[in-house]
Formats: C-alpha cells, sequence, structure tokens
C-alpha cells in the first residue's frame, strides 16, 4: 500500500516536470530575439564577458610566429649565417616553436574535460588564468630557444582550457533565440585578439632592443586580474548545476540571468533543463570521455570534431595570413605586414556580417556554402600559378587569400563554434567540445607542418599552387558536410537528443515535427523493454 501509494506521488510529480517542460520547450520557440535580449540582459552580459578569455587566446596563440621576422628576437634565439649576414631562427625551431603551445592545448583540454564537470566553468577559468600568469615568467625571461619552448608547451596547457570555456558557457546560459549569436561570439574574440597583437608587433616593429619581443609577452599580464574578476562574480551555469544535482542552486542561477520572470517561469525552464537531464540519464549517457563514443553519442561527437576541423582543412594555413602572397605580389615585408593587418580587420566585419545572416539562415546552410565558396576560391587560387602572366595573377591570389578569409569569416568561422557548442548531449558538453578542440588542434598541428614545406621556396616550391593541395581536402570536407552535418538552429537540447536517439538525417533536422514529451516517453519505454 505504502510503495504503490509513493508510485502515485512519483508519477504525479513526473507528470508536473512533464507539463512544465512542455510549457517552457514552447516559450523557447516562440521566444523573439528582441524578447530575449530583453527578458536574459545578464545571460548575455555574462556570455559575453566570460568569452572574452577568447581574445586573450587569439592574441596569444599567433604571438610567437610574428617574432621570426623580428630581427631582436632572431638574435635572441636564432643563429648567425654569415652567407645573408644575419640572424635567422632554423626551420626546425620555427616549426617546434610554432606548434608548441597547440601541443600543451591537447593537454589543457584533456584535463578540462574532467575538472570542469566537476569544479563548473568559473573555478577552471580563475584558477586557469592564475596558472597562466605564473607560467607567462617562462617565456618572459627565456634564456635560449628550448626554454622558451618549454614555456610556449606549458602556457599553451590553459589556453587550451580557456579555447572552449567561452562557447560551451553561452550555450548554457544563453535561451534558444540568441543562443548561436553568443556561441559564435567567440570568433569576434578571437579576430579582436589578433588585431590586438597585430597592432602591438606594427608599433613596435622599429623597435631594435630586447624589448620588441619582451613587451608583447608582458602585455599577456594584463589579461588574467580583470577576467579573473569577471569568472569570480558570474553565475554558474543552471545546465552543471542540473547534472550536479543542484535544482535549487539551478533555480537560483536562472534568476540572476533573467529578468522580469516570475517564479513560475523560472521553474518551467529548471523543470525543462531536469527533463532533459533525465531523458539522457535514460538513455545512458554519463559524463565520461569513453561516453563520447558510445551509441548516438559518437555521431555527435563525429559532427562536433570535423565542423571544428574544417576550420583548418579549407586551407587555413594557406590563406588565413597572406604574407606570403602579399609578398609575391611585390610588396615588402613592413607593407605585407600591414596589408595583413588590414586582412584581420576584413575577418572582424565579415564576422559581424555573419550575425546577420544566421538571422534568416541556419548554421548548416551557413556551413556547406561557406565551404562550396572557399573551395572554389581555392581552386582560383591554384589555377592562376598557371597563368602567363604571372605579375597579375600574384596580385588577383593576394586578392582571392583576403577573399577567403571575408568568406570564413562570415560563414564557417563563426557557425562552427556555434554549432559544435550545440550538437552534443548536455552532459556530455565539456567532454564532446573538448575531444572535437583537440581534433582540431591536432589537424592544424599538422597542417601547419606541412604548409611550409609545401610552399617554402627550397622545399616543394609549388607556390600558389599549394592551394590545389587545400582544394582537395575542402572539396572532401564540403562532400562530408552535405551528409552529416545536422541544422541545430531552433533547436531545444531535448529536441537535438531525440533527433539524434530516432537517427534522423542530417538533411532532415530541420524539417522534422517533434512533440518532445511524447517521443522521450516513447523512447525511454522503448529502452525499459529492450533491457527487459
Amino acid at each position: 500500500m505504502q510503495d504503490s501509494r509513493a508510485e502515485a506521488v512519483h508519477r504525479e510529480r513526473r507528470a508536473e516536470i512533464d507539463n512544465a517542460a512542455a510549457v517552457a520547450t514552447d516559450d523557447e520557440h516562440s521566444l523573439t530575439v528582441r524578447e530575449a535580449f530583453r527578458r536574459y540582459p545578464k545571460a548575455v552580459f555574462w556570455a559575453i564577458a566570460m568569452s572574452f578569455t577568447i581574445v586573450m587566446e587569439g592574441y596569444d596563440t599567433i604571438l610567437l610566429s610574428s617574432f621570426f621576422a623580428f630581427p631582436p628576437f632572431a638574435k635572441k634565439y636564432g643563429t648567425y649565417h654569415p652567407e645573408i649576414d644575419r640572424y635567422v631562427i632554423s626551420g626546425s625551431w620555427q616549426v617546434g616553436l610554432g606548434i608548441a603551445s597547440q601541443c600543451g592545448a591537447v593537454i589543457g583540454l584533456a584535463i578540462n574535460g574532467y575538472v570542469t564537470e566537476w569544479y563548473g566553468h568559473r573555478m577552471v577559468t580563475i584558477w586557469g588564468l592564475i596558472i597562466m600568469s605564473g607560467l607567462i615568467f617562462i617565456s618572459f625571461f627565456a634564456p635560449s630557444v628550448e626554454v622558451l619552448c618549454v614555456g610556449q608547451l606549458l602556457v599553451g596547457i590553459p589556453w587550451g582550457v580557456f579555447s572552449i570555456q567561452g562557447s560551451a558557457y553561452s550555450s548554457e546560459i544563453c535561451p534558444l533565440a540568441v543562443r548561436g549569436y553568443l556561441t559564435s561570439f567567440v570568433n569576434i574574440c578571437w579576430v579582436l585578439g589578433q588585431l590586438i597583437c597585430a597592432g602591438v608587433l606594427q608599433g613596435l616593429v622599429n623597435n631594435s632592443t630586447e624589448w620588441a619581443y619582451r613587451i608583447p609577452f608582458a602585455i599577456q599580464w594584463a589579461w588574467p586580474v580583470p577576467l579573473i574578476i569577471v569568472a569570480f562574480f558570474a553565475p554558474d551555469s543552471p545546465w552543471w548545476l542540473i547534472r550536479r544535482g543542484r535544482a535549487d542552486d539551478a533555480l537560483k542561477s536562472l534568476k540572476r540571468l533573467s529578468t522580469g520572470l516570475s517564479e513560475e517561469e523560472v521553474q518551467q525552464k529548471v523543470a525543462m533543463m531536469v527533463h532533459t537531464n533525465d531523458f539522457e540519464v535514460a538513455v545512458q549517457t554519463e559524463s565520461s570521455y569513453v561516453d563520447c563514443f558510445k551509441g548516438t553519442n559518437l555521431r555527435r561527437t563525429e559532427i562536433a570534431c570535423m565542423t571544428l576541423s574544417a576550420q583548418s582543412l579549407p586551407g587555413q594555413a594557406l590563406c588565413y595570413s597572406a604574407s606570403f602572397f602579399f609578398t609575391q605580389a611585390g610588396l615588402s615585408a613592413g607593407d605585407a605586414y600591414k596589408l595583413n593587418f588590414g586582412s584581420m580587420g576584413v575577418a572582424f566585419v565579415a564576422t559581424m556580417i555573419s550575425w546577420g545572416l544566421m538571422t534568416f539562415f541556419g548554421r548548416r546552410t551557413l556551413i556547406i556554402t561557406g565551404l562550396g565558396l572557399l573551395t572554389i576560391d581555392l581552386l582560383v587560387i591554384g589555377l592562376l600559378d598557371f597563368a602567363k602572366n604571372q605579375e597579375t595573377a600574384k596580385w588577383a591570389q593576394a586578392a582571392l587569400a583576403i577573399v577567403w578569409l571575408g568568406i570564413y569569416s562570415a560563414t564557417l568561422g563563426p557557425q562552427s563554434f556555434a554549432l559544435a557548442a550545440e550538437v552534443s548531449a548536455t552532459r556530455l558538453r565539456i567532454q564532446t567540445i573538448c575531444v572535437a578542440r583537440n581534433a582540431y588542434n591536432v589537424v592544424n598541428i599538422i597542417n601547419n607542418t606541412i604548409e611550409p614545406y609545401l610552399i617554402n621556396p627550397t622545399e616543394a616550391n609549388l607556390r600558389g599552387k599549394t592551394a590545389l593541395f587545400w582544394f582537395g581536402l575542402a572539396f572532401l570536407t564540403t562532400v562530408w558536410s552535405v551528409f552529416r552535418l545536422p541544422e541545430t538552429r531552433g533547436r531545444t537540447y531535448e529536441e537535438l537528443d531525440v533527433l539524434f536517439e530516432k537517427r534522423i538525417p542530417a538533411w532532415k533536422f530541420s524539417s522534422t515535427s517533434l512533440d518532445v514529451i511524447a517521443e522521450t516517453e516513447m523512447i525511454q519505454s522503448s529502452d525499459k523493454k529492450l533491457a527487459g
């Protein structure tokens, strides 16, 4: 008798959660962008504020490779070549220094998958910033190129943590209507960091003392203190609190993130999160790296990995920093550097344009279109190397490299961040993004290692024909995206769970209609029968 009464109470409680979750899901779909900004201004603020760690990473990750042409840096860490009467960083050390921080980032991302799930985005960000502040000393005072390489490897570990925190945190605190804008905001932060770095280096390019490279290293200490303060006062992700079994704290966090919501509306939002979490538990989704490769989560991990790797595969190593084409076109190194700085401005404006595009088009549409256009752009760059009038061809190649950057920044760049942050199960959000970002890092390390050998005059000397190699990879990536890339725009996380559990083809994600509460009950019942 007592058991049946307890079961009745449980069913009643379950029905209440289902009804509240259904109301919250309908509200998420009906919420306009303007209304979302009005009702969740604090969520927007904290998403932007926490994403500024990416500004720091964007600055840091291109800093060292930009030093190779600085005479004081080359004199300190390079070797003297009498035949050219100057100091040069050897090719092997350029590769080593160029990928050291990325190798560290691989380690940092692997660690992040564990610590963020235990301690939350805020605390991991705070401690990552503190550790990074100490490790900068190694690079700043490095007496030799070997020590500098170790310093970059170690400081890359916290950079790996920061590389995904902004998009992961934004994806969990923002409502559906503005989720894509805030998860893709990290691309603006990335470009902004590179603009700052380029500006600092441009200001010091004529400095012949050791401070030409020490000052840019020292500027890295300007980031941590304000960012630590931001992270200290930021609210914890309500989704993370639900995963930790802290529903009351999730309620408080959601109140901090919203404005003007009634008590009932806040409780409905929490009920939706609880319902989603319970469904993922029911379909045996746990919070470990191993679970990223089990069942339907394997498909979700594949999509996240390929989506972020797609940033590098279609010629990023060749076109993202187009100094080679500028110098080939006849510009001096100094003028090429200035034009390269201007191309970062193109990237910034194009990323802003992407916000307008995503208002009318979905993630899948923009990514596939972007990949297709980048593929065509690379093909034309490569074919121009066969032109008879090479002087004109070089200028055209330089212009097309800037066009590549504009297309990338308006489509693939920001949208890949958004889709990768949305595609995973909520219980595997951090782990999936860590695996995906590491896939990108590995691809990027390989690409940045082989690119100098393809284009270097003393190696393969393919010049602009190098674009044909990247054209092949871009074409294959585009084909993959057509058949495997789903549309996540306009879908709540529970709806995405259902679509993946039902194994809906990627091209049908946006057109499939769902009664999410009924679908989850049906899937759970089916799983129980199979288990029985």
